[in-house]
């Protein structure tokens, strides 16, 4: 039966008999043919191989393309499936995808992985990528399928089959001896796998996440399009575990965990000061942009958080108490309904909106075990919320002066490559379907209105409401999701708040939630890695450490550092009898920006010799020479030190 084909540029050809996507390609070229890993029809991606019995758009996926990396990466964790099951036929197969950078595979063994056995692993993936195995697609019945997966003995396999919606086709993919359940598609073969790839690691994992299943082991794996792509990934690990920041704090003395108190933060004094500096920061850019500051309690009780439907939603993950006889109080794992309190503790008027309410909020939540790694990932944080509560003709205009001020802030901290992604709603939330239509329709509003690019991210808004979100760049290219914005219709409503309009009447505002650092804890361990420890002049805890070569030289020393901290430079004098080069040594590990060192010629000229961190050379300059050239290199902190001196508050709450 003639098929007509037509093709991306719209150019059509009619093939006799029903022709495959290989087919195509080769028809087009065989360069085309030979780079080809599938091939899309009318939208939805095909095998090469799967014949096209109808008239169809098509369109040839090359191993080029950044598509292709995916479809690479979830046929590597088939490969690699494929030999663990070959070298050690007890194991169990579960589920295997393709991840940002990689692919995983969680195995039910009982016998633990080892770095041995990946080795071993990964040595045979290249010998079934070596015999070009043909991958072929199978449709079954459901009870076929669960019964040939339940006599060999993989039952994960066969529950997954179970659960599947019976309307849903069954498809098994054979790739030599080895078959595994999958949507697809898939490569051809084996051999169009390449062998750029490499396994990295095991990790546990629970069976479908829940930890009253049965605990799996995770390997862990990368797959490129090229070997280059793979060197060039491999350098990017070995650069990222350089800038861990958790190796980074214990080096520079900033904070530490400990299993007594897990997921949170033993935070020293040097550790502490950077806090505080990106606190102070946060406040000046927020008292300037027309935000009052509030506080709310920790303990809230539970008919509270029932209201504003987090107990549903989110109640798993929130720390509760029983203490209080009459009634349960629950930890706040978000500030939102506190600030809701403070709106309605009085009448509002709508002369009062927009009210930007900020709040330096400590949260709780209960993150897995497992999940937990240094400050990207705790139990408690803090987040530098704002909740702005508006008129619903006030969303785009607050929304824009919400943009502009995230990344004008995001530049001060040396990000200028930001991304945006626009977030719907959720399967999991509340409030109608109506109100979810008003408040994404603002929110891409007040998107297009700024002229900002974003890109979608479906089904990963708040339970609550929409959001956007501002994902930061960092110096080895990878991506941080830090500041959001989102659009809240149902939270007001569902709590209460109201403001007298200027008919008279009684109305529920719009509540814009809205955070820059995310959380404080989490952006500090971004900064650490993207600077690997070197922050900027202004951020840096210890910004000057003022070293004698000889005692001589210790009142001069004394006189140079009390008048930097009277200019608001952080400084700290080495007195110590040891040998400046040890000193220089011992702080140029901690990071610190300048080592001021004087000697006895230094205090005769009243001269200072500075060391930069990172430069070889040292120069001499004068006391107050030395003393502007810092109050210069401060920027930034000008505003740290007006917020520590009061500011200006623009409204009151």
């Amino acid at each position: 039966m003639p098929v007509e084909i037509t093709y991306p540029d719209g150019a059509k050809r009619v093939f006799e008999r029903p022709p495959t996507g290989l087919q195509i390609a080769e028809q087009v070229s065989k360069n085309l043919s030979r780079s080809a890993v599938a091939v899309r029809v009318n939208g939805e991606l095909w095998d090469l191989n799967r014949s096209i019995e109808a008239d169809a758009s098509v369109e040839i996926i090359a191993r080029a393309s950044q598509e292709a990396l995916e479809l690479i990466r979830h046929d590597a964790a088939h490969v690699m499936a494929e030999a663990v099951k070959e070298l050690y036929p007890d194991t169990q197969v579960t589920i295997g995808p393709a991840i940002e950078n990689g692919f995983y595979y969680d195995f039910a063994r009982d016998e633990p992985f080892t770095e041995h056995d990946l080795e071993n692993i990964e040595r045979r993936m290249r010998e079934i990528v070596d015999r070009d195995e043909e991958i072929t697609r199978e449709v079954w019945k459901r009870d076929e399928a669960i019964g040939y997966f339940r006599d060999l003995g993989e039952e994960f396999k066969a529950q997954i089959i179970a659960d599947i919606d019976p309307e849903q086709e069954i498809t098994v993919y054979r790739q030599g001896g080895f078959l595994d359940l999958c949507r697809g598609p898939h490569l051809p073969t084996t051999g169009r796998l390449g062998k750029a790839f490499k396994l990295t690691k095991v990790a546990g994992a629970y069976w479908r996440g829940d930890s009253n299943n049965p605990m799996l082991q995770r390997i862990y794996g990368t797959a490129w399009a090229s070997d280059k792509q793979l060197k060039e990934y491999l350098l990017r690990l070995e650069e990222a575990e350089r800038r861990d920041h958790r190796r980074l704090g214990k080096q520079m003395g900033l904070f530490h965990f400990q299993e007594e108190a897990p997921g949170a933060v033993f935070w020293h004094p040097k550790g502490w000061t950077l806090f505080q500096t990106l606190t102070n920061y946060m406040r000046a850019r927020q008292q300037d942009a027309g935000y009052v500051e509030i506080n709310t309690p920790d303990l809230m009780q539970r008919s509270l958080w029932e209201a504003s439907g987090h107990w549903e939603t989110f109640g798993e993950n929130m720390f509760t108490t029983d203490t209080d006889v009459d009634r349960t109080l629950a930890i706040k794992p978000m500030n939102c309904p506190g600030c809701v309190q403070i709106f309605n503790n009085s009448l509002r008027s709508y002369r009062e909106l927009p009210l930007r309410m900020a709040e330096f909020g400590k949260v709780h939540r209960f993150e897995p075990s497992g999940a937990l790694h240094g400050l990207m990932r705790v139990r408690s944080f803090t987040q530098d919320d704002a909740h702005i509560f508006c008129a619903t003709n006030q969303i785009t205009e607050e929304s824009e002066r919400v943009c502009d001020l995230v990344l004008d802030i995001y530049r001060d901290f040396g990000f200028d490559d930001i991304r945006i992604k626009y977030a719907d709603r959720p399967e999991k939330r509340v409030g109608s379907d109506e109100i979810w239509d008003a408040a994404e329709e603002a929110l891409l509003k007040a998107a297009e209105t700024t002229g900002l690019e974003y890109t979608l991210n479906p089904g990963e808004g708040a339970f609550y409401g929409p959001k956007l979100e501002f994902v930061l760049r960092d110096a080895i290219g990878r991506d941080w999701q830090c500041g959001t914005l989102q659009v809240d219709l149902n939270l007001p409503e569902r709590l209460g708040a109201r403001y007298v309009g200027e008919d008279g009447r009684k109305h529920t505002p719009v509540m814009l939630h809205r955070a820059l650092f995310g959380s404080l804890e989490r952006f500090i361990g971004i900064l650490l890695e993207h600077y690997a420890g070197a922050l900027p002049f202004w951020l840096t805890p210890l910004q000057v450490v003022v070293a004698t070569v000889v005692s001589d030289a210790d009142a001069y020393a004394v006189e140079f550092a009390q008048a930097l901290r009277r200019a608001g430079i952080r400084t700290e004098l080495d007195l110590r009898n040891e040998k400046i080069s040890y000193k220089v040594r011992e702080h140029s590990v901690q990071k610190i920006p300048v080592i001021a060192v004087v000697g006895r010629r230094e205090a005769e000229q009243r001269t200072v010799a500075l060391r930069r961190f990172g430069v070889k050379q040292q120069e001499v300059v004068g006391f107050d020479e030395a003393i502007e050239r810092f109050i210069g290199m401060n920027g930034p902190a000008s505003m740290i030190r007006r917020s520590e001196q009061g500011g200006v508050v623009a409204q009151s709450a």
